[in-house]
């Protein structure tokens, strides 16, 4: 009789369900995997990308605040018409469009916030400044509408943009260089400008107001960096004759410009300042930005310039109807980007190691749950199996239980976590990465069902022993995974990871487990020898029931170790990352707070009284001459410091306690001027001049030149260089460049040089003087307000916040608590997958009388074992990556160091971690003991 097809399918769904019903826990396991990885995928790319936005903002803020990152460029032709003629707002206004020739959507993310125009220097005529030593006199003439916000008039007025009829242009100058010049409020100069060739046969002249005089006031956004000469006057040695030239800097007013061409001047530089506003997905609006950028100044050319120059021959431009010459675009934003994206894609490659292990430990807990799935399932399988069920339907049977609950799970999780994720960034969600980790999921059901149903093979031909086959394919397998790990390791050390060799942690795990596995019987038959030797017989079945459930135990010592691990290898680099930051905010600041001004300058303060200590330095580059060879090694940076005064900022400085022993104070020093001044070489300098000193000329002002000695008492050696007290004045330096370091005797030797530098660190000697605030005042009291002033606890907390810092220690804490989450999924369904044969050897001895206590102590030395080799194994790989990843492993970009900080390791963090796994499994062993104890008479006849 042949059964109706409906009755079949309603067997088959009866059956489904049944199944269902008494696999929910498990599935629900399955599920909450699922749930989780899908609700990765959906959030954590559009958080990543929102730190990444976030960092690349705080650089292109940080930058703009000291300069444009984006400028154009032009010099308007004043001679095309009769008589020249130039109208400067009008052609400052006009530039306001330039943006218009930027293509695509970039144009609505950069406007031009200003312009401004300069002068080359102009001789001054008259008057002549004060003192005999000043050959000529240069003067560059500049309209900054910007730097009025950050100027006081202390005589006169600023220069006025409306010229009134039939006067002079107007310039005002600061109290520095109105003193050097001699001049004060209403004094006129007389400039001579350079000619235009081809239309002038002799230098033009003009006269200039001087307006006001002005003092520059503190500004806390980099305003001054690079505008010092607005404020103090430079000299440097005459080319042609004895002497120095000044070199000054005054402001005059918008319609100075069209006075000047008038008067046969050529046209000034025109600038045009663009400001970036890269708000929401900033790194996808600069990446966007940056094409656009590599054709401006061909496309802007394209749009305003039109047939050809009568008097240069080049292409005529036209802006505003006013003539200009070529467009030049300078573009600081496209190399910024790129240094941005280095080290974005380092902070990928140390993420991508997180990943992956969260990614091994969820497919082995995956891998757990469907084996003690199949295993609760094995007798209902053997019995569809006898009955004549085939391979595939008992396959597909069991599909089509977890694979509904997968995808359940798997748009519960995206649907929940993609409405949380943050919106307007740079990433976005990753729907097919979801949809892979789901699939990898659901195809482990199939895989685990049919290795576990299928038919073995039968052959007619003699066979090998199982013991022999088994022995031979585990010595195959562990040979596979150490060449692939050993591959792996070469590939990531020398390339760098990638998606794929971001996995190599989780084979670096894989065979620490499997040299576990190895040492572990070993180990147990050592303990087992010691166990016969003792009293009684539950340490020996202890040991023994240990050492036979080893292989069986190494899915769970493979997810303990790798969850241990990721989480060491996180605390590791979170340790270093941290420290390494303390370090570059030290090495950033020198001590609590570092002030720095161009030029050598000398204090206008002592800071002592406000119980603050202070350390000055003097930065300047000479070229020096070998005394034993002659040859010439330029240029040097030569620093010039007082040892007890870097002694007293850093009493455990190594390069103060060098210094001061080396290095004669000030007490010491010896009275004559022209005696040898000792000093301290860095090692390239050293290697260029093996033995003997060094001489140096230099031309103090109104005097003949002078003739300096080096007499170097030893070298400097590479911790020496790299300590903080040199940070802020070696960042003056070019790299490459040889260093010395002298006394500060040296500085009343040679004159002021406008090349230098001058740094002045400080250290709070009581808490209320190591506040940034009084730092800040401190140090702009003595070197004015045009220092540049870093603190050090505002550096770090900088350093501290940025962008991709946080993001990564986000990444690692997230994956280390949804690993150890996943891991403790997977030790708790192993530990229920194994109990059954733990639970037979109990039950089997205590119908031989033995005693409850006897029973909970043999529960737990069976996991004892597993405890210890887990913790020891998850350390051990927590701290060997990153040594086995040394050249990939690059923190120092993360830190702002001279150097790659060096790995330490989270020690409180490790022993919690270790503790907690030993503590973990214990706590399953005694949950096992007690659950044994309440378990009655016929039960444990029946596990017997």
């Amino acid at each position: 009789m042949t059964r109706p097809v409906g009755a079949g399918t309603a067997v088959t769904r009866r059956l489904i369900r049944k199944e269902t019903r008494g696999d929910l826990p498990l599935l629900a396991c399955l599920a909450a995997v699922v749930l989780v990885l899908t609700a990765l995928c959906a959030w954590a790319p559009a958080f990543a990308g929102g730190q990444e936005d976030r960092a690349l903002r705080q650089r292109v803020d940080a930058s703009q605040a000291q300069a444009p990152l984006i400028s154009l460029s032009t010099t308007p032709e004043v001679f095309d018409t009769v008589p020249p003629a130039l109208d400067a707002a009008g052609l400052l206004h006009a530039g306001r469009t330039l943006t218009e020739q930027l293509t695509g959507p970039a144009a609505h993310h950069v406007t031009i916030t200003g312009g401004s125009y300069d002068y080359d220097q102009a001789s001054l005529i008259s008057p002549r400044p004060p003192g005999p030593a000043n050959t000529s006199t240069q003067l560059a003439l500049s309209y900054l509408p910007s730097a009025r916000a950050h100027l006081h008039y202390v005589s006169g007025q600023p220069p006025a943009d409306h010229t009134p009829l039939g006067t002079a242009p107007q310039i005002g100058l600061s109290q520095t260089t109105a003193q050097a010049l001699g001049v004060r409020a209403g004094s006129r100069l007389t400039l001579e400008f350079a000619k235009t060739l081809g239309v002038q046969d002799a230098p033009p002249h003009a006269k200039l107001l001087v307006s006001g005089v002005y003092r520059t006031t503190a500004a806390s956004d980099d305003f001054w960096s690079s505008r010092e000469t607005l404020d103090q006057p430079s000299r440097y040695p005459a080319e042609h004759s004895a002497g120095t030239v000044l070199a000054v800097r005054g402001l005059i007013g918008l319609d100075a410009a069209d006075l000047l061409a008038g008067a046969g001047v050529g046209g000034p530089r025109m600038t045009w300042q663009l400001r970036a506003d890269l708000s929401g997905a900033a790194l996808d609006q600069a990446r966007a930005l940056t094409g656009p950028l590599s054709h401006y100044s061909a496309d802007l050319s394209t749009a305003l310039c039109q047939g050809a120059d009568p008097i240069t021959g080049e292409l005529g431009c036209h802006v505003g109807g006013q003539a200009i010459g070529p467009l030049l675009v300078i573009d600081s934003l496209t190399p910024l980007l790129a240094t941005f994206t280095a080290q974005d894609q380092q902070a990928r490659q140390l993420a991508t190691f997180a990943v992956d292990a969260l990614a091994a430990v969820a497919l082995a807990t995956v891998t757990v749950a469907v084996r003690l799935l199949l295993r609760r399932r094995q007798a209902h399988l053997r019995l569809q199996r006898a009955r004549g069920a085939s391979t595939g339907r008992l396959v597909l049977l069991r599909c089509a239980v977890a694979w509904p609950v997968v995808a359940i799970a798997a748009l519960l999780g995206w649907a929940a976590a993609e409405p949380l994720a943050p919106s307007g960034t740079s990433g976005s969600p990753q729907p097919m990465t979801a949809a892979l980790a789901a699939s990898a999921v659901a195809l482990t059901v199939p895989l685990m069902t049919w290795l576990a149903v299928r038919e073995p093979r039968r052959t007619v031909r003699l066979r090998r022993p199982r013991r022999n086959i088994a022995v031979g394919r585990r010595v195959v397998l562990e040979l596979t995974v150490l060449i692939a790990t050993g591959a792996g390791v070469v590939a990531l050390r020398s390339q760098g990871p990638d998606g794929i060799l971001g996995a190599v942690p989780a084979l670096v795990a894989l065979t620490v487990v499997l040299v576990l596995l190895r040492c572990y019987p070993f180990m147990l038959r050592l303990v087992l020898r010691q166990a016969r030797r003792s009293r009684g017989t539950v340490g020996f079945i202890g040991a023994a029931r240990a050492a036979h459930d080893a292989p069986a135990t190494g899915l769970a010592l493979f997810v303990l170790v790798l969850t241990l691990g990721t989480a060491v290898f996180g605390g590791l680099v979170h340790r270093t990352v941290d420290d390494g930051l303390v370090t570059g905010a030290a090495w950033t600041t020198g001590a609590d707070a570092s002030a720095t001004v161009a030029g050598t300058v000398t204090p206008a303060s002592d800071t002592r009284a406000t119980g603050t200590r202070t350390a000055l330095q003097h930065l300047y580059t000479l070229d020096l001459a070998g005394q034993a060879d002659g040859a010439v090694i330029s240029p040097v940076a030569v620093i010039t410091v007082d040892p007890e005064q870097l002694a007293a900022v850093a009493p455990k400085s190594p390069l103060a306690a060098t210094l001061l022993a080396r290095l004669p104070t000030s007490a010491d020093g010896r009275p004559d001027v022209n005696a040898p001044l000792p000093c301290l070489l860095s090692p390239d300098l050293r290697a260029r001049e093996h033995t003997g000193g060094f001489t140096g000329t230099v031309v103090p002002e109104g005097q003949r030149p002078k003739d300096l000695v080096f007499t170097p008492v030893g070298a400097l050696t590479a911790a020496e260089l790299r300590d903080p007290l040199l940070g802020p004045v070696t960042a003056q330096i070019a790299a490459g460049t040889p260093l010395l370091i002298t006394t500060a005797r040296a500085a009343r030797s040679m004159p002021p040089q406008a090349s230098g530098s001058t740094v002045l660190l400080l250290k709070g000697d009581a808490p209320a003087t190591a506040e940034p605030a009084a730092l800040r005042s401190a140090a702009a009291k003595a070197l004015g307000p045009l220092a540049r002033i870093r603190v050090r606890s505002e550096t770090l907390s900088a350093l501290r916040t940025d962008g991709l810092t946080r993001g990564l220690g986000t990444i690692y804490t997230t994956t280390s608590i949804l690993a150890a989450l996943s891991g403790l999924l997977a030790l708790v369904l192993e530990l229920t997958l194994t109990s059954h044969e733990r639970s037979r050897t109990t039950s089997f001895l205590r119908t031989l009388g033995l005693g409850g206590a006897e029973a909970g102590a043999l529960h737990f030395l069976q996991l004892l074992p597993l405890a210890l080799a887990s913790a020891v194994g998850g350390t051990l790989l927590g701290l060997l990556e990153p040594r086995l990843m040394a050249r990939t492993l690059d923190l120092r970009q993360f830190t702002g160091g001279p150097t790659q900080p060096a790995l330490h390791a989270d020690n409180s963090l490790t022993v919690v971690l270790v503790i907690g796994v030993t503590a973990l499994i214990l706590a399953a062993a005694v949950t096992e003991a007690v659950l044994a104890r309440r378990r009655g008479l016929g039960t444990v006849l029946r596990l017997a």
